[in-house]
């Protein structure tokens, strides 16, 4: 008797999995119109059937959130150090002038042509420093967020989340965004997902 009940309860769960799975897929079908012609046609019923099978469980959009999480940390990390390294420029620059003015108020008015020749040489140098400085900063911001985005897509990958893998590829990288920005909506309509929802 209790093996026969486990059957029905198996048969159950698969049938609300399975209904779930549907629910999923028709929401993901109606979102998807929403989005530009030249992605709806990139997004196969098999991709999106396999994208919904893939939220049945609730765990993906745990994933997604807690992926969105870090990157908010990061991008605020980023920025506050970019923040930090302009600031650190402004003081420069400021301290710089200060000490031009104070140079050239102690200097005789003879020599005050060589002196100011030699400033605008140091000038030039320090604004030239602060150039390389920033682009060395903007370029270590891009490099890691490209790296959080492949880290976000091997994640997604292993979650078997479909349209998911690691590339660099532009009209790639824009079909995941979109796939994402899919799953996020499902999220604010607060699909119910789990085994609650089961």
């Amino acid at each position: 008797m209790e093996r026969y009940t486990n059957a029905l309860e198996e048969v159950a769960d698969g049938t609300r999995q399975q209904e779930r799975h549907y629910q999923l897929l028709s929401a993901l079908q109606s979102l998807v119109k929403e989005l530009p012609s030249s992605f709806q046609q990139r997004l196969s019923y098999t991709t999106l059937s396999d994208l919904a099978l893939a939220l049945v469980d609730g765990t993906v959009f745990e994933i997604v959130q807690g992926l969105l999480e870090i990157q908010h940390l990061t991008e605020k990390s980023l920025y506050n150090q970019r923040l930090r390294l302009q600031n650190e420029h402004r003081v420069l620059r400021q301290a710089l002038r200060q000490k031009h003015q104070e140079a050239q108020q102690a200097c005789r008015p003879h020599n005050l042509p060589v002196l100011q020749a030699a400033q605008q040489r140091e000038l030039e140098a320090a604004e030239h420093r602060i150039r390389e400085e920033q682009r060395a900063m903007d370029r270590k911001i891009v490099l890691e967020l490209d790296r959080k985005v492949a880290d976000q897509q091997s994640t997604l990958e292993k979650a078997g989340v479909a349209g998911f893998y690691v590339t660099t590829n532009p009209q790639e990288l824009v079909l995941q965004m979109n796939l994402l920005e899919l799953i996020r909506k499902l999220q604010q309509r607060g699909c119910p997902v789990g085994k609650a929802a089961l």
